[in-house]
């Protein structure tokens, strides 16, 4: 009788929780919508504010004078600029660190997240005000030195490689989280032995083996570091320097409208930027499953069963007659071991 109830009660539990499943669930609908609410009611009041004006009506002469604004330009592709920067720096810096620390002693792991995770403890504003320090003290001290050179030229305005520098360090935390969830899923040891076997070096393996294995990740990254440093404004605009964000609130002062407007805009290249580096990042691992069949692959088949039609010819013929259909297959018997002296 116990066996019968313990087998019984998976049977009996089973339509209970199809029924449970194909319940339909209006909390969840609720929560998107309450969700979205929170986040589409200040895009919309945004938008109304910037295309209705008090006893005008609607105009969008916000938006038709961004184009034509002083800065703008300039200021949105040194920001881009900025952020393929960093997100080239970042990356090389991470993916390398993270592949030697897979690859090592696991005690390194621990070591590396913390010197990653330190940007989310120090205020940007202790950082920048570390750095403001270190520009201003570097000339005092090299004035007659090369390195003199080195200190205006990573405060050049048109390239600032200062806050390539500073991005980076604030972008580590989100590049270190995104690439290391990609490669716990990779069996890193694995594949870097196998390449190394197979003649690849170690520059190698990482091109050609372990970042495609990490798309998907490496676009989460660079999509993290390019929001970062579009929407960064404290350590640019305490150094003294004028990126997209920066110019935004300069013309909010004279031009309230055209300054939401733009930041509106610039929400749309944000998203339009994702898109791109999501679709970047899953499209081609998703066309590197799908590989067709090989002629090679194809054969293999074929030579498989030609080995066995040839195996079962000579296990029909060594025998005493051939074999019939649903007759058990008999094997060739074995010839007598001649004894000595009794040939």
């Amino acid at each position: 009788m116990a066996a019968l109830t313990t087998t019984a009660r998976p049977e009996a539990a089973a339509p209970v929780k199809a029924a449970r499943r194909s319940r339909p669930r209006y909390w969840r609908g609720a929560v998107l919508a309450v969700a979205g609410l929170y986040f589409v009611t200040p895009l919309l009041s945004s938008f109304v504010f910037t295309v209705h004006v008090p006893n005008q009506g609607l105009t969008f002469e916000a938006y038709s004078g961004i184009l034509s604004a002083d800065g703008f330009t300039e200021s949105l592709f040194l920001s881009l600029s900025l952020a393929a920067a960093t997100i080239a720096l970042a990356l090389l810096l991470v993916v390398p660190a993270l592949v030697a620390v897979r690859l090592g002693p696991p005690r390194l792991r621990a070591v590396v997240e913390v010197v990653c995770m330190l940007p989310l403890v120090v205020p940007p504003i202790a950082l920048v005000t570390g750095i403001a320090t270190v520009l201003r003290w570097g000339p005092d001290h090299f004035s007659r030195t090369p390195l003199y050179q080195t200190f205006l030229a990573v405060q050049n305005e048109s390239f600032p490689v200062v806050l390539v520098l500073a991005y980076t360090v604030l972008a580590l935390p989100f590049v270190h989280r995104s690439l290391d969830a990609g490669l716990r899923a990779v069996d890193v040891p694995t594949l870097v032995e196998a390449a190394r076997n197979c003649g690849a070096s170690r520059l190698q393996v990482i091109v050609s083996v372990i970042l495609p294995n990490l798309r998907s990740s490496l676009a989460g990254a660079s999509f993290l570091t390019l929001a970062l440093v579009l929407g960064e404004y404290t350590v640019a605009s305490l150094l003294g320097f004028r990126p997209f964000a920066v110019w935004i609130v300069t013309v909010s002062g004279a031009e309230a409208r055209m300054s939401v407007a733009v930041s509106l805009l610039s929400l749309l290249i944000t998203w339009a930027l994702l898109l791109i580096l999501s679709r970047a990042g899953t499209g081609s691992s998703a066309s590197a499953t799908a590989i067709p069949a090989g002629p090679a692959a194809a054969s293999a088949p074929a030579a498989g069963a030609a080995a066995a039609a040839e195996a079962g010819a000579g296990t029909g013929t060594a025998g005493t007659g051939p074999t019939t259909p649903g007759a058990p297959a008999t094997t060739p018997a074995a010839a007598p071991t001649p004894v000595p002296g009794k040939e």
